[in-house]
């Protein structure tokens, strides 16, 4: 009896910590049922989906907008930035300390760790809209390359091969194990936030509830569309500059609200290159934004398009999609091949 009540109070004890550590379902071995939906994870996730909806409990305020809309872009520059063309693709370089406050940063953005981000999008370029692409419109459809494919249980483990010269960094293994926490953080750090506005500055007639909604719930629920639309509406919509192997399409809209993102084909004929509106009228944010970063010394050696994307004899470039580009600068970086990424 007393041997079952240390079991089950250590099991409790242990409940806690296993909900938030995400290695175990690293190395779980592989789903009987890869692609049943995981509830435990699609009921939370439909919950903060639709919580939106809070906002017409704790009200309306300009500073509860702004912040919304700062974090919104704060955020989706640290997945587009780094999730995206650091982690996955090394497109430029940063040290260790800036490297892991970007991986923490992109993390409040709810969209699980680096590591995890970065192995899946590595897959996805190897097999892009093929089978083994687990977001692909061409194989599932919109709805599964835009959401369903991430609760589906093959989702949860990645191959560490794809992500070998992540691993070996043990802060960034910790920061991905333990995504939920710093998220736990965040949303409580944004509570408080507006506890203090509202104590400060009784005068913008806010909360610690309002500004938890607004940022916490409005602004990411917003950033995960805008980020899932790349998955799937810039493989189904959009114009086709080059040839590709995919259905990759650029858009310029999407890239408004993705700072660059949009220009999805060319970054899928390029994708060791940090810009991906290669032109000038290809509004790209995060690269604008990386650029700044670069003469702040805070990163590095940005790979820029190799000079055969601009000139109209390349072959890969479709005629009927393209307008006249601008003269780039001679300042050129061949890309270096990654295999991962290619």
């Amino acid at each position: 009896m007393i041997a079952t009540l240390k079991k089950f109070f250590a099991k409790l004890i242990s409940l806690p910590v296993s909900l938030l550590d995400e290695k175990p379902k690293w190395d779980a071995p592989p789903p009987k049922n890869p692609e049943q939906l995981d509830w435990a994870s699609a009921i939370p996730f439909a919950f903060l989906n639709f919580s939106v909806l809070f906002v017409f409990l704790v009200g309306f305020s300009p500073i509860a907008l702004i912040l919304a809309i700062v974090f919104y872009f704060l955020r989706m520059f640290a997945i587009t930035g780094f999730y995206h063309r650091y982690f996955s693709h090394k497109t430029f370089k940063m040290n260790r300390f800036w490297q892991a406050f970007f991986a923490i940063l992109g993390v409040t953005a709810v969209q699980k760790g680096p590591i995890w981000w970065a192995a899946h999008h590595r897959e996805h370029h190897l097999y892009s809209d093929k089978e083994g692409d687990m977001h692909s419109p061409v194989q599932g459809g919109f709805w599964d390359a835009h959401i369903l494919w991430i609760l589906r249980q093959k989702s949860f483990s990645f191959n560490k091969d794809r992500v070998k010269d992540l691993m070996k960094f043990p802060e960034l293994v910790f920061i991905s194990r333990f995504h939920r926490v710093i998220v736990i953080l965040f949303f409580v750090l944004l509570y408080f936030l507006g506890v203090g506005l509202n104590f400060f500055f009784p005068s913008l007639n806010t909360s610690g509830a309002q500004i938890l909604v607004w940022v916490g719930l409005v602004s990411t629920v917003f950033n995960y569309h805008c980020t899932y639309a790349i998955n799937s509406l810039t493989h189904m919509m959009g114009r086709r500059r080059y040839k590709t192997t995919d259905n990759s399409r650029n858009s310029f809209l999407i890239s408004l609200f993705t700072m660059g993102e949009g220009w999805h084909n060319n970054h899928h004929y390029c994708p060791t290159t940090v810009r991906q509106g290669f032109h000038w009228w290809q509004i790209d944010f995060s690269y604008y934004g990386l650029k700044l970063l670069e003469k702040m010394h805070i990163v590095k050696d940005l790979r820029m398009p190799p000079a055969h994307v601009y000139s109209e004899k390349n072959p890969d470039l479709i005629k009927s999609a393209v307008q006249k580009p601008e003269p780039e600068s001679t300042t050129i970086k061949k890309p270096v091949t990654d295999s991962a990424s290619n």
